[in-house]
């Protein structure tokens, strides 16, 4: 039997909306993601169904489901609303397998999307990106097991878990130093039906590409996280699960451009600033 094609899922927004808040979803099946086809998206209902927050807005002229429309009319928003984000921690290799799995959680106010600009504070530190590979929760998931566990995930995308590494020696609960504001950017689209057992991850900051790494360098494995978190909790459709980070990173700052990049989903990329309520319109 062969295996379904992947395909691309994107929460949209056109670069003149009717509201500051219109959202749609759009698809792609076009294998070459830069080509001609690659840029032309379809209008499809919204795939988290039950969620408010990922409902698409009503249809227009031109933005109904089923219309087609090219990548120079919209921007790329964070692929999905989520109610939870979670990273785990100490989840690389041998040694974070020697550990049993742990995760934290960043909060939801966090997630920006591409192009978007990760703001750190006067105050923040040291701070890294970290380049991960990101489940999206496709529905209501509880107890699931090794094998149930591929049904509750609707693709993946690509998540930048930043990360304050001062406040995190000080904050043992890892509140401050990975939820701030802009600390979670993710997107440019969801990519279904991906084999996630080898895949580079790796950063470009500032244009100088960072030692990559594999997902096959993860401690805990994709089914294995889906089951340790839903065996305490309620996973919600649009929830993102950021797997942990295996590459090398390099130290952030105002002025910097950092580009995640995860094979088969393609690149992520945000601008770093100094925080705009710091300045002198706060």
């Amino acid at each position: 039997m062969t295996s379904p094609l992947p395909r691309r899922i994107a929460r949209i927004q056109p670069l003149e909306p009717n509201s500051p808040n219109e959202q749609f979803f759009a698809a792609n099946d076009a294998p070459d993601f830069d080509s001609v086809e690659g840029k032309r998206w379809t209008l499809v209902q919204s795939p988290f169904p039950g969620s408010r927050a990922n409902a698409a807005s009503p249809g227009r002229p031109g933005w109904e489901v089923g219309a087609v429309v090219e990548e120079a009319s919209f921007r790329f928003l964070a692929p999905s609303v989520p109610v939870n984000v979670f990273g785990m921690a100490h989840n690389t290799g041998q040694p974070g397998r020697d550990l049993p799995p742990q995760a934290f959680h960043k909060a939801a106010s966090s997630v920006i999307g591409p192009g978007d600009a990760i703001q750190l504070s006067s105050t923040v530190g040291y701070v890294d990106p970290e380049a991960e590979l990101t489940v999206v929760v496709g529905s209501t998931a509880r107890g699931l097991t090794l094998e149930t566990a591929r049904s509750a995930i609707l693709g993946y995308t690509i998540g930048n878990d930043v990360s304050a590494r001062d406040l995190q020696k000080t904050d043992e609960l890892w509140i401050s130093a990975k939820s701030q504001d802009t600390f979670t950017p993710a997107g440019p689209w969801i990519v279904t039906e991906l084999d996630d057992s080898d895949l580079e991850i790796s950063i470009v900051h500032n244009g100088n590409q960072l030692t990559p790494a594999s997902s096959a360098d993860l401690g805990w494995k994709v089914e294995e996280i889906m089951v340790y978190l839903t065996s305490f909790m309620t996973l919600q459709p649009g929830d993102l699960v950021l797997t942990g980070f295996p590459a090398e990173c390099a130290r952030i700052q105002p002025g910097d451009t950092v580009a995640c990049r995860v094979e088969g989903i393609g690149e992520l990329r945000n601008p770093v600033i100094a925080a705009r309520w710091e300045g002198p319109h706060a």
